[in-house]
């Protein structure tokens, strides 16, 4: 991977993050049809960049890290605000919250007790991750769009991601206590 930093795709991922604060203010307030649309626009730069790096071989070790912190951003902050304006329920923001704060912190103890390991994720958590996606999706155009009732996909998705969480955070925790167990590998 190479080190260049400012590739088209890092470019696109550096303005993702630079309009997270506007979907926070539409959210908070309430003017869910131009927070959809940054939305809208986030999900589509998320998925430009990647496609840029790998088609045109500009993936770089900074947006190997700089991707996923800005999708994380994103959902995390997401689920924040929509619990404030009571669109999301704080249960589920404070599950979806610890889920990642557990994984950041093994993360991080396993770092400084054996050293760099990488730390790909699993179906389960590409799958939570999906679903937390669509769920932050589905609320927004709910709210900016009432007469499309999704209130009954909204409720079903809730408790899907709370599944979900639960799931990949356990899952998550068992695959990094057998990878602690093998021997360190050269990076």
């Amino acid at each position: 991977m190479k080190r260049r930093i400012w590739t088209v795709p890092n470019q696109i991922t550096f303005l993702r993050l630079c309009i997270l604060p506007f979907f926070l203010i539409f959210v908070s307030y309430e003017k869910y049809k131009w927070a959809l649309l940054i939305l809208v626009i986030a999900g589509l730069s998320d998925g430009f960049d990647g496609l840029i790096a790998r088609k045109f071989n500009q993936r770089s070790s900074l947006g190997a890290y700089l991707d996923p912190i800005a999708d994380k951003l994103l959902l995390s902050s997401s689920f924040v605000v929509l619990a404030f304006e009571k669109q999301i329920a704080w249960w589920l923001t404070i599950l979806v919250l610890s889920r990642d704060l557990f994984i950041l912190t093994v993360a991080a103890v396993i770092i400084m007790v054996s050293g760099y390991r990488p730390f790909p994720p699993s179906i389960y958590g590409k799958a939570t991750t999906f679903s937390q996606i669509v769920l932050v999706f589905s609320v927004v155009l709910e709210a900016a769009y009432p007469a499309f009732h999704l209130d009954l996909l909204s409720r079903f998705l809730v408790y899907f991601v709370s599944a979900l969480c639960v799931i990949s955070g356990v899952h998550y925790s068992f695959t990094m206590a057998r990878r602690l167990n093998l021997p360190s590998q050269p990076v």
